[in-house]
This record gives C-alpha cells, structure tokens and sequence, in this order.
C-alpha cells in the first residue's frame, strides 16, 4: 500500500511516516518504479505501535534508543522486551517516569507559589498580583 494508505490504515498521516523513518523508527520502505514508497501491514503494525508508545508520553528520541526493540512489541512479545532485561524497554521507561515526576514536583511548587500569590491581600508587599476589586 502507497503512504497515503499505510498512514491512513495507522490512524496517522503521511507526514509522521516519512518523520518515523527520517529518526530511524521505521525502516526505508521498498519504492514502487515511481520511486513511491510501499509499505505492507508489518509496517503499519509498527506504527501503531510507535503511536501507542508516544500517547503514553514515551518521546520519539526514547523510542530511538530502542527502535531496535519495537519488532518485539509488534510481535506481541512483552516477556521478550518489557521486562528488567538489558536491551529492553524498562530503562527507557524508568527515564521518562522520573523525567515525568521531576515535570509533577515542578508544576506543583509552581502552582503553590501563584495560589499563594493570588490569596495575598491587594498591594500586599511582595504581591505580585494586583487584584482588580471593581467588579
């Protein structure tokens, strides 16, 4: 099937599959006589599993680092490749979890600090929020 079609079947666009292969995710398809790309339901496979990987907030560079993996994944081999051995998906996975937490703790204090400059009585000293009390 053309890219139109692959992309479609993956619920994507063609623009994300030429940007899988471009980062290495999805290998160069083989090209019609045109120079088309053609690709089959293993590569739409792939995609689909790339896209659930992302929607699970993995980002392309970590899905990179184990591109090599992702085959497991669409051979539905989760003992294979999400489990603690070395080469798996668990390393990638613990980076993001802790990048994710490290993004929470962020958020919090940020959102503490603007609660409480927002509760602050109007043109109290070091108030950086001045209230509009016409309303």
């Amino acid at each position: 099937m053309r890219i139109g079609e692959a992309a479609a079947a993956a619920g994507t666009t063609p623009r994300a599959l030429r940007l899988y292969e471009a980062r290495g995710l999805l290998r160069p398809p083989p090209r019609t006589s045109s120079g088309q790309r053609e690709y089959g339901s293993a590569e739409v496979a792939r995609v689909r599993v790339i896209r659930s990987l992302l929607a699970l907030g993995l980002t392309l560079e970590d899905l990179r680092r184990r591109a090599h993996r992702l085959d497991l994944l669409v051979q539905e081999q989760p003992s294979a490749s999400c489990n603690g051995r070395p080469g798996g998906f668990s390393d990638v996975v613990a980076d993001r979890l802790a990048a994710l937490d490290a993004e929470i703790t962020r958020l919090t204090h940020l959102r503490q600090a603007l609660a409480a400059a927002a509760a602050a009585p109007p043109c109290a000293a070091g108030s950086p929020i001045p209230r509009d009390d016409s309303a």
